[in-house]
């Protein structure tokens, strides 16, 4: 029955009870009773009318048979494999700087001097107390000899009684007292000597050297500034190694590190080349934990060939690893476990685009061997199907069991048609 049947019949309907009850003069006193119970009976019969009449189109996609791979997600940054904070051991004013920002450098190169007056005075003062320690030991060597002849002479006298013990006694002290004397002019030289060493030392540390092949990073020093390395040796140059080699660290969630391994194969993207995606592999997982606002993550080293030196240190990245492929799968799409009919319960699950990027291993959990419903047409309506369903990657998931196979159509969508 159509809505224009519906409204005379419910309104005599309405008007026989009134009458029954004997409320006609009710209506006549308040006239816009009529008018609000019309309105009521219109909306109803309009409602009616809709629900009966409502078609719905059907987007439909098929199962498939192929690869799924089932990635996990983190987030880090690119870094150097080696990188390197050169320092100055010595204070003093810098003289020359003699690289900049991205240069390149090889081990032994210079990097920068400091001023070295005052290390050369000092040197040739070493070299001149040198000198005069050497002259004090021939010197003490001399009066040794000439005390050792004169304590042996007294020695032969006393045998023979002619010296007295007092002259024997004053001959041996002098003897003794060179001998000191000369053990204190060799100690001297050695002072000396080391005194020279460090100031030559210093001489060579007032070259400021590169440690590694590399690249200069950063450079935070100007000809003229003064270093003052007495308390803590100031960072001078950021160099890193070869940047054709890169690492990507990233931190793996505690829930997914469990499915990382070394040598899982890894792709990257970052935001400077957001149509290009970067090979990487794992090489390691570090056992530290971090804990960031009581978020426990695990460390992971991947390495990264940058030929093209496109990537640079410090750059954010997003890596999807791969912890799982399963070849010959039958798949369905996650749109069709997630639709539901018009006019059935929705299910209490979140939708979720079907282009979504792979999931992490969570959902894989979540979903591995669960009871699931798919939808297909059969005489023009939707009918339900039970499927066992195993692990997915976001987009579809795998079909472990149920009364389908690959080729047949599942229901993704449905929609009204324009009126």
């Amino acid at each position: 029955m159509d809505s224009s049947t519906n409204q005379p019949d419910l309104s005599k309907t309405l008007a026989s009870i009134v009458d029954k009850r004997g409320k006609r003069n009710v209506f006549r006193r308040h006239p816009f009773l009529w008018g609000g119970g019309l309105l009521i009976v219109a909306v109803l019969a309009a409602m009616s009318w809709y629900s009966r009449g409502t078609q719905y189109s059907y987007t439909e996609k098929p199962l498939t048979k192929g690869m799924l791979s089932i990635t996990v997600s983190a987030t880090g940054t690119v870094q150097p494999t080696e990188q390197v904070d050169v320092s100055s051991e010595l204070s003093g004013t810098v003289r020359t700087v003699l690289v900049d920002y991205n240069s390149f450098v090889a081990r032994g190169d210079v990097l920068a001097t400091l001023d070295i007056d005052t290390i050369n005075t000092n040197i040739e003062s070493s070299k001149s107390k040198l000198l005069a320690s050497r002259a004090r030991v021939v010197q003490s060597q001399a009066t040794l000899a000439a005390k050792r002849n004169a304590f042996e002479r007294m020695t032969a006298l006393q045998d023979s009684r002619v010296s007295s013990v007092r002259e024997l006694d004053v001959a041996k002290s002098e003897y003794d007292s060179a001998v000191a004397a000369l053990d204190v002019a060799n100690a001297e030289v050695a002072v000396s000597e080391a005194e020279l060493q460090v100031n030559e030392t210093s001489l060579r540390k007032s070259k400021i050297i590169s440690p590694i092949d590399g690249v200069v990073l950063s450079r935070s020093v100007d000809p003229g500034a003064t270093v003052a390395a007495a308390f803590q040796a100031p960072v001078l140059f950021k160099l890193a190694g070869n940047l054709k080699r890169m690492e990507l660290q990233v931190n793996v969630d505690e829930a997914d590190v469990g499915l990382v391994k070394p040598e899982q194969d890894a792709t990257f993207n970052v935001d400077a080349y957001p149509d290009r995606t970067f090979p990487a592999k794992i090489v390691n997982i570090r056992f530290q934990p971090e804990t960031v606002s009581n978020v426990v993550t695990y460390k992971a080293m991947l390495a990264v060939d940058n030929e093209d030196l496109a990537l640079r240190p410090g750059m954010t990245a997003t890596a999807y690893i791969n912890v799982k492929e399963v070849k010959d799968a039958l798949l369905v799409p996650n749109a069709a476990l997630r639709f539901t009919p018009p006019n059935e319960p929705a299910k209490a699950e979140a939708a979720t685009p079907a282009d979504q990027t792979p999931a992490t291993p969570d959902a894989v959990k979540k979903e591995a061997g669960a009871l699931r419903n798919v939808w297909v047409l059969r005489g023009g309506k939707p009918e339900k199907l039970e499927l066992r369903t195993g692990a997915t990657d976001g987009r579809n998931t795998i079909v472990l069991s149920g009364e389908i196979k690959a080729g047949d159509q599942v229901i993704v969508a449905a929609s009204t048609p324009p009126k």
